[in-house]
């Protein structure tokens, strides 16, 4: 039997033919699609290309059958395998793609049962071929469906009814035309094999197929597509915030330089370089009284907003205790008793807090474990001083703090620093350490203090290269001068 024009075979192949072409274009579509999910982007592009896999044996069926020869008959064994094989494939994808938009959670043993019905199909498909179970041809190769051919579409229709609970499941967390939209995927091809029986051979299940398979992608495109547009406006207002946030910490820090231009007796810079668009750490340095500078090096723990509203908090604490006269030790016993009688999210920070008398030099100070400050004596090398410390501030209501004191003479220098200097990190995961951070000090140990930030920053930036900042930079550096020979000057 050779293959006739008839309007049912032509009305047939327009319906290949066409599904075919939709079905590429569809591919060609989310291929470029940008704005899909990689998941539902990825499934969607193995389901149409399943449906044109599907479409095509099909076609090739339909042409073969009823032609002689033995090669044909092995021929039609192969397409109409793979025509169910893909009938499966597809309910198998169509599955995954409802748990993808549906994100579905503990998926795990979901996908186990549908790999293993997708595994029984195959099976079965196989037996069929063997036995002649679900399908055969007889000796004129024409396609007879077996007494079992029911077996064919089992584990297909078990894979549609898991789609039916997921949905059902996860009705409250999927859009209304995207379920609305695999609904009519499901139901479209089995009210059109219901039809199709009284129509005489028409193949309305490739149409219903290809039509409810693009209903259903532009849906959830145009769904994919308006959260993203949302969440990009989203992310504009967050960037606005942030960078508004950004703004308003480094506002709250010491900024313009010379700090002090009517005070000769010292000069003093500072720098912070947060890792996020706000970090944690802060400096800062005010007048207590005529003759004493305070100096703060401070670092939150955590990262990004929490931390800077932590950090502006405690700067202001701190700030305000010290203004009162108290010393450094009392001052962050205060202040670490303020913070933990209201820190709920369980922050805390690190701090250096030094006092500096600006006519005899002498520095008293005290530390709740940060990071050891670095001297340098004129004539000398910066070195770190092995100052006592104790527990950060926000960790134990009632803590004490031990003061120290060294002093400073005309030309010496004090370097301040946070965690991210040292532990800078570089693309082999190999730390800057403290180490380096002393070479480069000294490098430029007779720079000014904001050279010398700019050569340790430098030597930084050369050992990090590429790397991506982990932490936030922070460094202060104060040089004095002398009182008696600012005077004379």
């Amino acid at each position: 039997m050779i293959f006739s024009v008839t309007p049912v075979n032509l009305i047939n192949m327009l319906f290949i033919a066409a599904g075919v072409g939709v079905c590429g274009l569809c591919f060609m579509q989310i291929t470029s699609s940008v704005h899909l999910r990689k998941e539902v982007r990825r499934y969607f592009q193995f389901f149409f290309l399943l449906i044109i896999v599907y479409i095509s044996a099909h076609l090739a069926r339909q042409l073969m059958d009823g032609l002689p020869g033995t090669g044909v008959r092995t021929a039609l064994y192969i397409v109409t395998f793979l025509e169910m094989l893909a009938a499966g494939c597809m309910a198998h994808m169509i599955s995954l793609l409802v748990m993808a938009v549906a994100k579905l959670k503990n998926a795990k043993p979901v996908l186990i049962v549908l790999g293993a019905l997708l595994i029984l199909h195959t099976a079965l498909l196989i037996v069929g071929w063997c036995t002649g179970m679900i399908y055969s041809f007889d000796e004129s190769n024409v396609y007879q469906r077996a007494p079992l051919y029911v077996l064919s579409n089992v584990c297909p229709l078990a894979m549609l009814l898991i789609d039916v609970v997921v949905l059902l499941r996860c009705c409250k967390d999927v859009d209304r035309r995207v379920k609305s939209a695999f609904w009519v995927y499901m139901i479209a091809p089995i009210a059109a094999i219901v039809i199709q029986s009284a129509l005489y051979g028409v193949q309305l299940i490739i149409f219903a197929t290809v039509g409810a398979a693009v209903y259903m992608f532009s849906v959830i495109v145009q769904n994919q597509n308006a959260a993203y547009e949302k969440q990009q406006v989203e992310s504009s207002r967050i960037e606005t915030e942030l960078s508004m946030a950004s703004s308003i910490q480094a506002d709250m820090l010491p900024s313009i330089y010379p700090a002090f231009p009517e005070r000769p007796e010292f000069d003093i810079f500072a720098s912070m370089d947060p890792a996020k668009e706000v970090g944690g750490d802060f400096y800062d340095f005010f007048l207590v009284d005529e003759d004493h500078l305070a100096l703060v090096m401070a670092d939150v723990s955590g990262k990004g907003v929490p931390a800077a509203l932590f950090m502006m908090a405690s700067k202001i604490i701190i700030a305000n205790n010290t203004l009162l006269g108290k010393s450094p030790a009392k001052v962050l016993t205060d202040a670490n008793n303020a913070i933990c009688a209201n820190n709920r999210e369980g922050l805390f920070v690190t701090v250096w807090l030094g006092i500096l008398d600006m006519i005899t030099g002498k520095v008293v100070a005290a530390n709740a474990g940060h990071e050891r400050p670095a001297v340098m004596h004129a004539g000398g090398d910066f070195e770190l001083i092995d100052d006592p410390h104790g527990l950060a501030i926000g960790g134990i209501e009632g803590m004490k703090y031990k003061e120290y004191e060294f002093t400073l003479n005309a030309g010496d220098k004090l370097f301040l620093y946070t965690d991210g200097v040292p532990e800078a990190t570089n693309a082999e995961e190999k730390l800057f350490g403290k180490e380096r951070m002393l070479e480069a000090l000294n490098a430029v140990k007779n720079e000014t203090p904001q050279g010398v930030l700019k050569g340790v920053r430098r030597s930084v930036d050369g050992f990090v290269q590429q790397a991506e900042q982990f932490d936030d930079l922070t460094m202060l550096c104060v040089v004095y001068r002398g009182h008696e020979e600012a005077t004379a000057e």
